[in-house]
C-alpha cells in the first residue's frame, strides 16, 4: 500500500492544473494510516518548509494533539495529512489571511483526495477548518459540528468524521466559549477513537 501512496504523491506533486495556485504542491509524508487529517490549503510558509501545517497554525494544531497523547513527530509519522487544495492559493486580495480556493480549484483537487480514500480506506477523518469540514458536512455554524462525531458512508469512503476548528492565529473561536469547550469535546472524541488509540 505504501508503494501506491508514494506513486500517488509523485503524480500529485507534478500537478499544474490550477493556474492561480502557487506551486509547489505540498504533501505530508507518504504514510499508510487509518487516519486522515484534512486542512484547507498550504499557507505562504509551507512552500519553503515543505510540509503541511508547518508554521504558526501548525504549532497550535499539534499542541492540541499533544494534549491527547501524540506529539507532532509521532503524528506526522503515523497520520496521513492532506488538504482540500494542495498548493498555496495566495493572499486574500480583499483583506487579511489567505485566499479561499474557488469552486473550480476545489473540484479539480478533489480527484487527489478521492484517490487517497481509495488507497488508504481511512477509518477516521479529521477535517480542520470550515472549508475542509464543508466537504463532508452541511452546516451553518461551527457550533453545529465541532464536538460531535459523524459517519460518512459513500461508495468510496466509509469513515467517522470528527471536525476541528482551524487553528489560525486570526481566529479566536477556539479560545472563547462555546468554542473552547467544543474543541475539548472534539479532542476527547478523537482521543477515544480506536484509530487514534492505535497510535499510542
Amino acid at each position: 500500500m505504501q508503494d501506491k501512496i508514494i506513486h500517488h504523491q509523485s503524480e500529485l506533486q507534478a500537478c499544474t492544473r490550477c493556474p492561480n495556485m502557487i506551486q509547489p504542491v505540498i504533501t505530508g509524508a507518504p504514510v499508510v494510516s487509518q487516519i486522515m487529517l484534512i486542512g484547507q490549503a498550504p499557507g505562504i510558509r509551507e512552500g519553503d518548509i515543505g510540509r503541511p501545517f508547518g508554521w504558526t497554525a501548525g504549532k497550535t494544531l499539534f499542541k492540541w494533539f499533544s494534549s491527547i497523547g501524540v506529539d507532532e513527530t509521532e503524528f506526522r509519522e503515523h497520520v496521513y495529512i492532506a488538504a482540500v487544495c494542495r498548493c498555496f492559493p495566495g493572499k486574500n486580495p480583499k483583506g487579511s489571511g489567505d485566499r479561499v480556493p474557488d469552486k473550480q480549484e476545489i473540484a479539480t483537487c478533489k480527484h487527489w483526495l478521492e484517490a487517497e480514500y481509495k488507497i488508504l480506506q481511512p477509518k477516521l477523518i479529521i477535517p480542520v477548518g470550515k472549508l475542509a469540514i464543508s466537504q463532508f458536512l452541511t452546516y451553518k455554524k461551527l457550533t453545529e459540528v465541532v464536538g460531535q462525531q459523524f459517519v460518512i458512508d459513500t461508495p468510496i469512503l466509509q469513515a467517522d468524521v470528527i471536525p476541528l476548528p482551524h487553528p489560525s492565529g486570526l481566529s479566536t473561536w477556539f479560545n472563547r466559549e462555546p468554542g473552547k469547550s467544543l474543541l475539548q469535546d472534539a479532542l476527547g472524541l478523537i482521543d477515544t477513537h480506536s484509530a487514534y488509540q492505535s497510535l499510542k
